[in-house]
């Protein structure tokens, strides 16, 4: 970015030229990037904790659902229900939350969302009824989702981008851990204590992390470098002559036809033949009032779902999440009704698809990486987000086989150390899959790559992508739930997930589909959406 003072002309071409402002490195003041290292690694360790919480508390019930069943006198449907009402709401409030993080900043955010999930917690813990343990569920899953959908962007406020890597690598353990450990703290607690213990626990983690966001926490958001106020700028712009000044402050007179290369840049203000080297300033952006149109969070998810080749990607995405949910759920069941095991045992054996899981996002996302840059160099330097898809092949061919044996060693009651393999082999590929697709074992191979593919197939809009992809895993997990018990009862498990292996053989053409017609679908839409912005 240029100086705004400058000892003599530059040379300046006689015609208009457009570059790109890196909103990332405006300057700010008492800037988070400049912080101290221990500063930074407490930011770091108090969002991991909260992002951990937060996905623990997704299914450290899971072993404890027959205790609950017999001391609130419920049903299967109405357990059913307590699970799935979480993953729908903590699915879909991300994007409401999000907008808030970028009107009032990020602490204000963290504090309200702790707030809320330390009552629910409480409450759920001295339930007496299944119909009041539905409704904290739905209130903790309020409060858990707000770290979920804005740590990644609390980091990125304070870490250049190439510091991310590595930072991102530590803080993405958290989420891993959460539903890793959540099933064996969840039975462990269960069988020395009672169910109610779990929720006891979380209630604990819940006041710690709100104790930690209030007395150590730093806000890491700046006006200055929000897209979202950039836009109410660009509004004001419109409509206000600029004003010349030689200070520090960021241009608003950006060409509204150059199209977003990258969601931290935004184009630059043209320079004018023979001027000289000066910023152009706008109204104080702490006096700066933003739209309902500002803060809106429907429309850009709109946009997302407008192109056909991320409608694909968000459909696979939240099947994957579905049958993992599904699958933690019924497998609980299956052990305690089976197998005849304590809420403990159980949680032991649905740790080995935390295990799967944790070892495909790891592998899947270095994998990813590895072969995008394989295709890119082969390509001449030359790439495209559909060359992300090709790292999943590998997991597609496996995931399927994997889901039809546990379904039938499951039916056959075969001895319960062959499920502990299926289920790893399964958390493997599936998060190998969809940490390619989008980030999720077998299971988690394939969904680090499709969200992967999101992020890289939104430029500009990566914040949104990812909140549409929440909606849509909360939405599938949540018919996947509700669905769950009927089935089971009526097809056994090797009816069901021979079932589910079909529908996942279903999501890995949709994204094959992607992989081979994904770039043009793509062009079509941003030469779509370019026309319209000429309108």
């Amino acid at each position: 970015m240029a100086s705004p003072t400058a000892a003599s002309e530059p040379k300046i071409p006689h015609q208009e030229t457009s570059t790109a402002i890196d909103i990332e490195h405006v300057p700010v003041t008492d800037d988070p990037r400049q912080w101290s290292l221990a500063r930074k690694t407490t930011t770091l360790c108090i969002v991991s904790l909260a992002t951990m919480v937060s996905t623990l508390a997704s299914n450290i019930q899971n072993p404890s659902n027959s205790l609950i069943e017999e001391a609130l006198h419920a049903t299967s449907n109405q357990i059913s229900w307590t699970l799935a009402a979480f993953q729908i709401v903590q699915g879909n409030l991300p994007l409401l939350w999000s907008a808030a993080s970028e009107i009032k900043g990020r602490k204000p955010v963290y504090l309200v969302s702790s707030a809320l999930f330390v009552v629910g917690s409480a409450l759920l813990a001295f339930s007496k009824t299944i119909e009041v343990m539905i409704i904290m569920r739905t209130l903790q899953a309020a409060g858990s989702s707000a770290a979920i959908s804005i740590s990644a962007a609390t980091l990125a406020d304070i870490y250049d981008t190439h510091e991310r890597g590595t930072r991102m690598g530590i803080f993405f353990a958290a989420p891993l851990l959460g539903p890793a450990l959540g099933p064996l703290l969840g039975g462990s607690l269960s069988q020395a204590f009672n169910w109610r213990a779990s929720f006891y626990f979380l209630l604990i983690c819940g006041v710690v992390t709100f104790l930690s966001f209030l007395i150590l926490f730093k806000d890491t958001f700046r006006h200055e470098r929000s897209l979202m106020y950039r836009s109410a700028l660009q509004r004001l712009a419109a409509s206000k002559e600029p004003v010349q000044c030689s200070n520090e402050s960021i241009s608003t007179t950006q060409d509204s036809s150059i199209p977003v290369k990258d969601i931290e840049k935004q184009p630059q203000p043209r320079y004018a033949p023979d001027a000289t080297p000066v910023l152009i300033s706008t109204p104080g952006l702490e006096n700066l009032r933003l739209s309902i149109q500002d803060i809106n969070p429907f429309p850009p998810y709109i946009r997302i779902l407008s192109r056909k080749n991320n409608v694909f990607i968000l459909i696979a995405n939240g099947l994957v999440f579905g049958f993992s949910y599904c699958l933690s759920y019924t497998c609980a069941r299956t052990l305690a009704n089976k197998y005849g095991y304590n809420a403990f045992d159980t949680g032991f054996v649905l740790l080995c698809l935390g295990i799967g899981s944790i070892a495909g996002s790891v592998i899947g996302g270095r994998w990813s990486d590895r072969v995008l840059a394989s295709k890119k160099a082969a390509n001449g330097g030359k790439w495209s987000a559909e060359m992300r898809l090709e790292s999943s092949k590998l997991a597609m061919l496996w995931l399927p086989p994997s889901v039809v044996g546990y379904a039938w060693v499951c039916e056959k009651h075969v001895n319960v150390a062959v499920i502990c393999i299926m289920l790893v082999l399964i958390g493997f590929y599936l998060h190998l899959s969809i940490i390619v697709i989008a980030l999720t074992s077998t299971f988690r191979w394939m969904y680090s790559s499709t969200l992967a593919y999101l992020v890289d197939a939104n430029p500009g809009r990566s914040s949104t992508a990812v909140a549409t992809n929440s909606s849509f895993r909360g939405s599938l997990a949540f018919l996947s739930v509700m669905t769950a018990v009927p089935l089971q009862d009526a097809l056994g498990d090797g009816g069901l997930y021979t079932a589910w292996a079909g529908i996942l053989v279903v999501m890995e053409l949709m994204v094959m589909l992607v992989l081979h017609k994904g770039e043009l679908w793509r062009r079509e839409s941003e030469e779509r959406e370019r026309e319209i912005i000429r309108e």
